[in-house]
């Protein structure tokens, strides 16, 4: 069995070093935040995670999370439900005229989703008591132990830490998240580092969470990801009876930046009536924001050969997108499974085919589903800023229009139904779903141009006092 060092301990890593640690592996995982979690009951209050700018933020579980963690992580979830998560499932409230009522395999759609410090808190608990892993808090990873191997790559043999201590190892995983160092820590040992593609999102949020007396949360009338025009509204169900809403813009709409102020906030949430019910209860936060949100995707393979052997990236470490779909901790799960598959194939002895398999592994795993998130903000942001010009958005790709029936057909539907919410929680692509047999054609049939009631542009600026 290896020794593997975690650079870094976010969900998606501690979740992967359970993994492996309950594979026999001697599991270690480093994380820069010196504070301890504390527990999920106050969690929210109490557990300040600097290193994580979103750790606050609006946050959503998808199913394919409660997937993973179930097959990979028994008892994961029960433990986050006992703490208050939320079980639920998108079918559960619509009517069987438009469903076609429950059908075998329904079940695979089940959510359990948290805000992010009440989940984490649950995992990181279970992690303490997991045999062979170590979590040592506090603790920053500042260089690497590295040696050259025969065919003139770098290899990675361990790390150093900001405190001077040498921590050997088998494989380092970089689990640092977006703003990852180990491009730079590779470059100053001597490798050419990963290729990286990063530009701005050009997207910002405008969130705030809420609470409810009874410990509900409200009825959904609609996608939990409502576009609108310029600007598209999240509602995100969470833990204990508590919520998030967010308001996303382009980072470019400064006639929209006043929606930093609480008022003008609710005024155009409560002027989008399949939304603003969501805000009739108490805030339990003021309006935050995220802004300066990067895509980047690192390659840690280029032509075949690998830029070092001995460290793989995993989860946000290796590729992260405009979290809007609420996909980067489900697709950093299914990643995280596909790194216990590698550690168990057993390629150890040959560092360079190790790490041209997590290539590969990667590949088929999770790279279609980045470049789906991808490809939809881009043409969704291209769309904002369209309407920002009060001019439709055009393209020549046949796939942004193919989506949009999808998702203007559903109710019509219930194969279509299910085919949007396969893409929705990230067990399928919008191009896997569009290619079945008579879902594109049916699709284009049923779709209903119709748009979502609410402001336009105008009424909008107006609103905010633009």
């Amino acid at each position: 069995m290896a020794r593997i060092v975690f650079a870094g301990g976010g969900i998606v890593g501690t979740c992967a070093a359970m993994m492996l640690a309950n594979d026999g592996h001697d599991v270690t995982v480093l994380e820069r935040d010196p504070a301890q979690p504390s527990p999920p009951d106050t969690a929210w209050d109490e557990w300040d995670r600097r290193g994580v700018n979103q750790f606050k933020m609006l946050h959503f579980l998808l199913a394919r999370f409660r997937e993973v963690a179930d097959a990979e992580l028994p008892g994961l979830t029960d433990a986050m439900v006992a703490a208050g998560a939320l079980r639920m499932n998108p079918l559960d409230g619509i009517p069987d005229e438009i469903a076609g009522g429950r059908r075998p395999g329904d079940e695979r759609y089940e959510c359990v989703t948290a805000r992010r410090p009440v989940g984490e808190s649950v995992i990181a608990g279970i992690a303490a008591a997991t045999s062979g892993l170590t979590i040592r808090r506090g603790v920053a990873v500042s260089g690497l132990l590295t040696e050259t191997a025969p065919d003139g790559i770098l290899h990675v043999t361990g790390v150093r830490t900001e405190d001077g201590e040498d921590v050997t190892a088998d494989l380092v995983v970089d689990s640092g998240g977006r703003r990852s160092a180990m491009a730079s820590l590779l470059r100053d040992a001597g490798s050419p580092g990963p290729k990286e593609m990063i530009e701005d999102s050009g997207f910002v949020y405008y969130g705030r969470h809420y609470r409810s007396a009874d410990g509900s949360v409200p009825p959904a009338f609609g996608g939990l990801l409502q576009p609108y025009g310029s600007i598209s509204i999240l509602t995100l169900p969470a833990d204990n009876g508590t919520w998030g809403v967010g308001v996303i813009a382009s980072s470019k709409d400064a006639a929209l930046r006043s929606l930093m102020q609480i008022d003008r906030w609710e005024k155009v949430v409560r002027s989008y009536p399949m939304v603003a019910h969501w805000i009739d209860a108490e805030p339990i936060t003021d309006i935050t924001l995220m802004a300066k949100i990067e895509d980047r995707q690192r390659t840690y393979v280029v032509e075949g050969v690998p830029v070092a052997t001995g460290v793989v990236p995993l989860g946000d470490a290796w590729a992260c997108t405009n979290p809007s779909l609420g996909r980067g901790i489900s697709m950093g799960m299914v990643h995280a499974a596909a790194l216990r598959t590698l550690l168990r194939e057993g390629l150890s002895d040959d560092p360079r085919a190790q790490a041209i398999r997590w290539h590969e592994l990667t590949t088929d795993s999770v790279e279609p589903l980045f470049v789906d998130t991808l490809e939809f903000d881009r043409h969704r942001l291209a769309e904002i800023e369209a309407a920002i010009e009060c001019r439709p958005y055009e393209t020549d790709d046949p796939g942004w229009a193919l989506g949009n029936a999808l998702a203007a057909s559903i109710m019509r539907d219930p194969d279509l139904l299910r085919g949007f919410i396969e893409v929705a929680l990230l067990f399928d692509t919008g191009v896997g779903v569009m290619s079945r047999p008579g879902i594109a054609e049916r699709a284009i049939a049923l779709a209903d141009p119709t748009p979502l009631p609410g402001l336009d542009r105008t009424e909008l600026l107006a609103l905010v006092g633009a």
